[in-house]
């Protein structure tokens, strides 16, 4: 089948996409229309997380959508009540709302924040949020969002979003006023070219926010579940948010979020918070497969040690070529190229079979599925630096 027999014109154009349309996917490896085989770095923006259509959640769609797949958000069902349980069994939460989108869970979060404020801080709704940050595409969170392409989209933003720079507490401390509730921040900045908040930072930021009684929120869409080497980023600097929102990898590949919060923080009532598909036991029993394989012995330990080798090879590559910084953790990582040819670099290497992200002009970013093989790491780096090397 060739593409132009794909009648892709009936979608609502948003983005470019290159004259591809996938058809399979197994781990590291998706396959197109013309059956055309790529070594996949993206994985869905960090979302496949044990890779394409891993037997483990496979198996769980089908088991599950024999016995229920939803019957309500009125209603209990047992799926969500096991992820809820094993979400707070190995966090320091205590409560937990399912959400369909990461945006949903940081919009969740923001409502909150600011219904707990209404209750105990006199009505303060700012929250400080800080430059380049992305938390969404919602109205609320492209407002919380400090990406420089959203500044004049679909304006007037939602107020009360005062940004701060990452890992400058002078900046955030000067932003704090009778009106704020709560600091929120990604552990890592993805979007930014990941750029990871420094565990001093973080540690001082929790000591600031408890000092002026406000918030702490986390988001960590993108670095929860695993994607660190540790089951959630905030553990890397050893404190406790209030809050957390995670998306992406708890799916592992099937449309899952969660709004996690201490209970002293759980302040909704009944009517504040809602949705039709919310902790639906289809998405609930993917959820449960992906923390069991987390959790299970030795899961984390080779997320860390596989993206150590990732790591070395980026930073030897580096090296070799006269690039720039390496920088990330656990299976997230980022190569400063050092001049705007990362475009170049992505469409060369899809063209040689090789899916990668370009987040900045002079930034790849890696984000592969946390199970990948160690060959899978030594392919990449062959046909990234024969890419790079074309450049010159």
């Amino acid at each position: 089948m060739k593409f132009d027999d794909f009648p892709v014109q009936a979608l609502m154009e948003i983005t470019a996409r290159p004259p591809l349309v996938f058809v399979r996917g197994e781990g590291s490896w998706l396959w197109d229309h013309q059956g055309k085989r790529y070594l996949d770095y993206v994985q869905g923006w960090a979302v496949n997380c044990l890779g394409h259509s891993p037997p483990v959640i496979t198996e769980t769609l089908i088991a599950q959508s024999r016995k229920l797949i939803t019957p309500s958000p009125a209603f209990y069902n047992q799926p969500s009540i096991e992820l809820a349980r094993r979400i707070v069994a190995n966090s320091c939460f205590q409560r937990v709302f399912f959400a369909n989108s990461g945006a949903e869970a940081n919009e969740g979060a923001i409502k909150l924040a600011r219904k707990w404020g209404g209750k105990h801080k006199g009505g303060a709704y700012e929250i400080v949020t800080f430059e380049d940050a992305f938390h969404g595409r919602t109205l609320a969170t492209m407002s919380a969002s400090g990406k420089p392409a959203f500044r004049e989209l679909f304006e007037p933003k939602v107020p009360g979003f005062p940004k701060a720079k990452l890992n400058d507490l002078g900046s955030v401390e000067a932003l704090i006023t009778d009106k704020t509730v709560a600091v929120m921040l990604e552990p890592i900045q993805g979007e930014a070219g990941v750029i990871p908040a420094t565990a001093e930072f973080l540690r001082e930021l929790r000591e600031l926010t408890r000092r002026k009684g406000l918030l702490l929120i986390v988001d960590e869409i993108q670095t929860g579940v695993g994607r660190t080497g540790t089951l959630w980023g905030y553990e890397h600097a050893n404190i406790e948010p209030d809050i957390m929102t995670l998306g992406k990898g708890l799916g592992g590949g099937v449309p899952l979020a969660a709004l996690v919060a201490k209970e002293s923080v759980s302040c909704f009532e009944h009517g504040d918070q809602g949705g039709t598909f919310n902790g639906n036991p289809l998405m609930a029993a993917v959820g449960c497969a992906v923390m069991d394989t987390m959790l299970a012995p030795g899961f984390l330990a080779g997320v860390r040690q596989r993206g150590e080798t990732l790591a070395r090879g980026l930073a030897s590559l580096s090296e070799r070529l006269g690039l720039g910084e390496v920088r990330g953790q656990g299976m997230l990582w980022a190569l400063d190229l050092k001049r705007d040819i990362a475009s170049r670099v992505v469409d060369l290497a899809r063209d040689d079979g090789l899916l990668m992200n370009a987040p900045r002009g002079n930034l790849l970013r890696f984000m592969p599925a946390l199970n990948l093989k160690v060959d899978e790491i030594d392919a990449m780096l062959t046909i990234l630096e024969a890419c790079i090397r074309r450049c010159d």
